[in-house]
């Protein structure tokens, strides 16, 4: 799909029920117990959805979440059925007349409860959770060692949940508070579940010269009592990417991906982040596609107009 077709998918309706409009992603009733998951373009920060939208950028989250659980194969097990476009019109055939509004960024899955914690794992001290340790020499209320240094490799990492807010920030939560919420045999398996998830994406990230320095995972509860991941996973949306050869403990690090708008935001002066959001130039725009599809072909292998959808059980 061209970047002009990808801004023209945006404006156009999918013929199912909307159930509901999140930040970037549009939820579907696909009856059956399914949902159609539709990555848009939107991007967001400080809580803010800006007025320019990032070319593609629904592709890469949404394949790149299906090359990722394909790689989870006999790890977890999770809600995807599928993103062929083909695939999705056979099972969801009322579909067929608006696939140019979500073909290639839908994910058609199992809809589950969520659960309403956020499961963050973080290998390295960064981002908020450098700005927490500078304050008070924890993260997610517990002590961490002394004298650590921005973006450090943390000795082991972090199971640092969050509580998941329908509206404005989420909250940095202790695990006993997970305890609370969702009793310890359950709190346990998201831990044990989003550590081993963290470290397959560690090992297949450090294969491709990238450091996955933290990420956030969901579960959710199918019908049948089965605990499915659910969501976006392992997307630059959702992690930390980091490329291995400009890694340098002591100052924050280039990412892949939404980096160049915050670092173009973080320049101005004029808007105190609250809306309206301003304009992005058309360079931060592109330098932001760029990035998206670069943390794509480095992890795949394969440009995204080359990639090959996977296949799941449905």
């Amino acid at each position: 799909m061209s970047e002009s077709d990808s801004m023209i998918a945006e404006e156009q309706l999918v013929s199912l029920k909307l159930l509901h409009q999140g930040k970037v992603r549009d939820v579907y009733d696909a009856g059956e117990d399914r949902l159609l998951m539709v990555a848009s373009d939107r991007i967001s920060a400080f809580d803010v959805i800006l007025p320019q939208a990032i070319p593609r950028k629904g592709e890469v989250l949404t394949q790149l979440t299906a090359w990722w659980l394909d790689s989870l194969r006999g790890i977890v097990d999770h809600h995807l059925l599928s993103v062929d476009p083909d695939e999705i019109v056979a099972l969801v055939p009322s579909l067929a007349e608006s696939r140019a509004a979500w073909a290639e960024r839908s994910m058609l899955v199992h809809h589950t409860k969520p659960v309403l914690v956020e499961c963050v794992v973080r290998g390295y001290v960064s981002g908020s959770a450098w700005k927490e340790y500078r304050t008070s020499g924890t993260l997610a209320g517990e002590p961490l060692p002394e004298g650590l240094i921005e973006s450090q490799e943390l000795p082991a990492p972090i199971f640092s949940p969050a509580t998941k807010a329908q509206t404005g920030h989420d909250e940095n939560i202790p695990f006993s508070g997970v305890v609370e919420r969702q009793g310890e045999e359950e709190a346990n398996r998201l831990r044990e579940l989003s550590f081993t998830i963290y470290r397959h994406g560690v090992t297949l990230a450090k294969e491709r010269g990238i450091i996955l320095a933290d990420t956030k995972f969901e579960f959710g509860h199918h019908v049948d009592g089965r605990l499915l991941l659910i969501d976006e996973v392992l997307t630059p949306d959702s992690s930390r990417f980091w490329p291995r050869d400009e890694y340098e403990p002591g100052r924050g690090q280039p990412s892949l991906d939404k980096q160049p708008v915050r670092d173009f935001l973080d320049k101005l002066t004029s808007w105190d982040k609250l809306p309206p959001p301003p304009d992005l130039p058309d360079a931060v725009v592109r330098e932001t596609t760029a990035r998206y599809l670069e943390i794509f072909r480095r992890m795949t292998g394969t440009e995204l107009d080359d990639f090959q959808h996977p296949s799941f059980e449905h």
